[in-house]
């Protein structure tokens, strides 16, 4: 770190004093940070030493400013010094506020988390998630425990986080509260969101995550197979409830629309086509992101079953993602679905089996998901067994008379 350091004198040339001197101002550098101040002393342009950061001449005045410059300096790298050896690191404006007898505010993780989920409430109902904002206190909250349990402490430096801590947090997680491995990751992505952020602001210069290999859940098939599907759409449910909530799934299946989206939809996002078609034009209220949607016939029934009773002017009487999910998993046994079942998956099911295995190109897919990149689509569509073999019959019977061997 200490080559890292840099201290230089010069003078402001652009601020000549009626005496004909210019200020003498410092510069002190550390790795990417930079803080500038006043020494308080001046010196004309003829006889400062560029090289030197020092006055030429043995005159009074030059021996007096380069004694004040010489404490300065003696003063700065003392201070320089004991912050690293406070944190391990530090910055240029630390340490132009240690020598300068300003309290340096030390950041620290949870203050700066809190100040994060703070700033991000406000952002709710505006272009944040109000679901994604209780992820991040309910990581918080894990932290400040953690740190509680594991260091009898509130709070904790940045400068102090290291891959030491990051994989005693991940035991703590894993071991001792006997977290799963999807859990785990949920809880510690905002936090590496934090330290993403602290890097992008200069707080600190190196990621306590990197060696950090977290454990990988299995992956588990999110979408609903052509078979479950179609046991979905027949059997008989043993409750109203579980009906509207069987209709309001299958319309994201048919549509590809998340649940927000599903429950910010009034009847001025259905709109009609030159060629008479029906169309959903809409934006995520996630992303930001315009999707438009041609509205198969299914969809097209439900919206009509459903038309007047949807409260405030919407589509469509959503219950809460709480509720439909619970009721999904009624509905899962009823119909003999062995998977968790929740309202999420109807939008992998309409990107892997309504599109993908009917061949619609992954790039419409993509756009009627409200996709910003390709490769969000690649997680959601997947390919099929039936796509696998429909595609292969069609091959074969285009080579069959192609290839032939002599036995």
């Amino acid at each position: 770190m200490a080559t890292d350091f840099k201290l230089l004198f010069y003078i402001k040339k652009t601020e000549v004093k009626a005496d004909g001197t210019c200020p003498i101002m410092g510069r002190i550098s550390i790795g990417k940070t930079m803080a500038q101040f006043s020494t308080k002393q001046t010196a004309t342009v003829s006889l400062w030493d560029t090289r030197a950061n020092r006055m030429s001449g043995k005159s009074t005045t030059a021996v007096t400013v380069n004694r004040a410059l010489d404490k300065l300096t003696v003063s700065i790298n003392s201070h320089y010094q004991k912050l690293i050896q406070l944190n391990g690191s530090t910055t240029a404006n630390d340490v132009k506020n240690a020598f300068q007898g300003v309290a340096s505010a030390q950041h620290t993780l949870v203050k700066y988390y809190q100040n994060h989920n703070q700033e991000f409430f406000k952002r709710v109902g505006i272009n944040r998630e109000k679901s994604t904002a209780e992820q991040y206190e309910i990581s918080l909250n894990h932290l400040i425990r953690f740190l509680r349990k594991k260091y009898n402490v509130s709070d904790v430096p940045f400068t102090k986080l290291d891959l030491n801590f990051i994989e005693a947090y991940d035991f703590y997680l894993r071991v001792e509260l006997k977290r799963k491995s999807n859990t785990i990751l949920g809880i510690i992505r905002p936090l590496r969101k934090m330290i993403k952020l602290a890097i992008a602001e200069g707080i600190i210069y190196r990621d306590p995550f990197d060696g950090y290999a977290p454990e990988r859940p299995k992956a588990e098939q999110k979408y609903l197979t052509r078979e479950e599907l179609d046991r979905l759409m027949k059997t008989r449910l043993d409750h109203p409830s579980r009906y509207l909530t069987r209709d309001m799934f299958l319309f994201s299946v048919f549509t590809g629309l998340a649940y927000r989206d599903v429950c910010n939809l009034t009847p001025k996002h259905i709109v009609r086509a030159d060629d008479g078609v029906l169309w959903i034009r809409t934006t995520r209220q996630k992303t930001g992101t315009p999707c438009d949607i041609p509205l198969l016939e299914l969809p097209k029934q439900i919206i009509e079953k459903y038309k007047g009773t949807a409260k405030d002017g919407k589509l469509l009487p959503m219950l809460s993602c709480g509720r439909l999910n619970k009721n999904l998993k009624v509905i899962a046994k009823l119909c003999k679905i062995d998977r968790k079942l929740i309202y999420h998956a109807g939008r992998h099911t309409y990107a892997t089996e309504i599109c993908l295995s009917q061949g619609v190109p992954i790039e419409s897919v993509s756009r009627m998901l409200g996709h910003r990149d390709l490769r969000s689509t690649q997680i959601y569509a997947k390919i099929t067994e039936h796509k696998i073999a429909e595609d292969m019959q069609r091959a074969e019977s285009r080579i069959e008379d192609k290839f032939q061997v002599v036995l």
